[in-house]
């Protein structure tokens, strides 16, 4: 069956209304009908599936029939990452990112930040389009830009900045203890500055390695998210 995003969509409804973009697509596009039944995701982990009940190319009405949770596929891992000055390349980030399992992302604002602003719901687009096709039912959290003094204050089990100075560090899957939430800080390129390292460690974030290679901010991003997927199944 297909699957669409139903934003807002909540376990008590009975039925739910399509916006007119999704309508459009499910109606006309697909060719779908009064009877046909799909699959929703609501981005909080529930699968629901549905059936057709009004087919109006403009608010097609769907009849709830069953839902259920569905686990997430790894333990949650929030990214706090620089987002560049090339908007495709960060696009790409968060396309993968949502494939990879990753639960939250933040645009950290760091000395060296080379963009401050974005287009919320143009990246959410991205995040939404990269879950249906990945087959998910959990959508990442997006937060707003965020300063990279008041991330040092996030709480989670696990903290951990990644940064190029020859400094000692641990590679990132030796430093992961699976099982419980992390957050990890991703630096522009440039990297982070001594001062915010050395203020990161100092509020308990843990240095690590990536690899041996020096990578590029998105690249960066896409490998921790990987290298977590992997350590927690």
């Amino acid at each position: 069956m297909h699957t669409f995003y139903a934003k807002g969509l909540t376990t008590t409804q009975t039925s739910f209304t399509m916006d007119e973009p999704t309508s459009k697509y499910c109606i006309q596009v697909l060719r779908m009908s009064i009877g046909d039944k799909v699959l929703l995701a609501d981005g909080l982990g529930h699968k629901y599936t549905a059936t057709i009940s009004d087919d109006n190319r403009k608010k097609a009405v769907l009849r709830i029939d069953a839902f259920e949770a569905v686990p997430r596929v790894t333990s949650g891992l929030h990214i706090a990452i620089a987002f560049t000055k090339n908007v495709s390349r960060m696009e790409w980030f968060l396309e993968k990112a949502v494939e990879i399992g990753v639960t939250a992302i933040t645009p950290l604002l760091t000395h060296r930040t080379e963009r401050e602003k974005f287009k919320a719901e143009r990246f959410e687009n991205i995040l939404v389009s990269a879950m249906l096709q990945s087959q998910q039912f959990w959508l990442p959290v997006l937060s707003e830009p965020t300063g990279f003094v008041s991330m040092l204050g996030i709480p989670a089990a696990q903290r951990f900045i990644a940064h190029c100075l020859p400094e000692s560090k641990t590679h990132f899957v030796d430093a992961i203890t699976p099982g419980s939430d992390g957050v990890i800080l991703i630096g522009p390129e440039g990297d982070f500055t001594g001062d915010e390292i050395t203020s990161a460690l100092s509020a308990g974030f843990v240095p690590v390695s990536l690899g041996d290679t020096r990578l590029r901010t998105e690249t960066a991003g896409m490998v921790a998210g990987a290298l977590w997927a992997g350590a927690n199944r």
